[in-house]
């Protein structure tokens, strides 16, 4: 079932206490509507970078042979970027992150501290708080994580109506909430672990600790602490002896 109500503050998705323990916090503060937190990362992004770059102390992780970084890409000490991964930046890779081989990170990203961006994962303005993990054929797009969050293998955040319309959060009273984003992808809370090819419609947000079976296809607004079930109606019956070839003599593949 989806909610109907707001409110709408990152302390609805996120615990508040360890989330001010964490580097991109400043994001949150005072945002009436968590998405919020998003128009605000390319500047952040920018400052802290430029701190990082004054002191001389960029590159501080381990960026193996065949990785390829540019030059506004923060990596931590303990964090680690995978041969053949791709980081264009602006981006911050926290401490004891991976970005592992294949990943491919566009521009405004933070990766939070023991994060994950997984093989053939492509991410791009988006916030993961630490510990969430998009491990393997992911699309996250203007979307933001929270801690612990994982995504099953091949779901997707999608971030953009075809239609290129401003986004609105549908909630199943029939009101819609206006975003002032062109894009904008899915706000998942604390724990949330979606199963494998899980498709998320633009402006998909999701409560704390909900479970998201495998295949599910959501849109709008999921409450925390939930199931979020898919019923697929499956049928087996008898397959039927093919025919003998002309002479009765099986053929080889």
């Amino acid at each position: 079932m989806q909610e109907t109500t707001g409110p709408w503050q990152p302390e609805r998705f996120f615990a508040p206490e360890r989330l001010l323990r964490m580097g991109c916090s400043p994001l949150f503060a005072g945002v009436e509507y968590v998405w919020e937190a998003l128009g605000r990362l390319e500047e952040f992004l920018r400052e802290r970078i430029a701190e990082k770059r004054a002191a001389g102390e960029l590159v501080l992780g381990r960026v193996a042979p065949g990785a390829w970084i540019g030059e506004n890409v923060y990596v931590a000490p303990e964090a680690v970027v995978e041969p053949g991964a791709y980081i264009m930046g602006p981006a911050w890779i926290g401490r004891g992150a991976v970005v592992r081989h294949a990943a491919y990170v566009r521009e405004n990203v933070w990766i939070g501290e023991y994060a994950v961006v997984g093989h053939a994962t492509e991410v791009k303005g988006s916030i993961f708080l630490d510990r969430a993990q998009a491990p393997h054929f992911n699309y996250v797009g203007d979307s933001i994580l929270g801690y612990g969050v994982n995504l099953g293998a091949g779901t997707r955040l999608s971030n953009l109506k075809n239609d290129a319309s401003p986004i609105t959060i549908k909630l199943s009273s029939g009101e819609e909430i206006p975003t002032g984003r062109r894009k904008l992808g899915g706000i998942l809370g604390d724990e949330v672990k979606t199963g494998c090819n899980t498709v998320a419609n633009p402006g998909t947000l999701i409560g704390p600790r909900t479970l998201v079976y495998a295949g599910a296809v959501l849109r709008g607004v999921y409450p925390g602490d939930s199931i979020i079930k898919v019923r697929q109606v499956q049928e087996t019956v008898e397959r039927q002896p093919e025919p003998s070839p002309p002479g009765g003599v099986s053929v080889g593949m």
